[in-house]
């Protein structure tokens, strides 16, 4: 089974994730990139705003063929309860038709659940079938800190299993 991890990250935090992930289940991973300019409070208050109404952002690469695998792994930061503008427009431009899809969320306090529940929604209404889902929180962490909370998440929701 090829496994692959697609991620959005503005911190570092959900990098760490997905890079502990991606060693740990021997998995490719692709990370999107934002375009717009989300630098300093205003842009962040902004930004925050736009996760809340699930706008749309301009994101590299655009799309992702998922031909080749049978397992994605998607993870977001929690902006406003939600998951990022360049996860939600990742969502809508790729076929998620036929895929296993884990879902992934780091958060500094709450909101991990209504983020994923909202991505599994949207997963799912273009064709994905979302098997499990986890959150990360983030708070004073340390890069160690994540990794260790990442590795006890692989081992507590038996993720390995999946990717065999």
């Amino acid at each position: 089974m090829k496994t692959l991890i697609v991620y959005f990250s503005s911190g570092g935090s959900t990098k760490i994730v997905s890079r502990t992930l991606s060693m740990n289940l021997k998995a490719d991973i692709i990370e999107i990139k934002d375009l717009k300019d989300r630098k300093g409070f205003g842009k962040r208050l902004l930004s925050s705003i736009e996760a809340f109404r699930e706008s749309k952002t301009k994101i590299s690469p655009e799309k992702i063929d998922f031909t080749a695998y049978d397992l994605i792994y998607l993870g977001t930061p929690t902006w406003a309860n939600n998951p990022a503008p360049a996860i939600i427009t990742l969502v809508d431009n790729c076929d998620w038709k036929g895929k296993d899809v884990i879902l992934f969320a780091t958060l500094t306090n709450s909101g991990g659940d209504s983020a994923l529940e909202r991505l599994e929604e949207k997963v799912s209404l273009r064709g994905g079938r979302v098997i499990k889902s986890f959150s990360i929180i983030t708070k004073d962490k340390t890069p160690e800190d994540l990794i260790n909370d990442t590795e006890a998440a692989i081992n507590a929701s038996d993720l390995k299993m999946y990717g065999v």
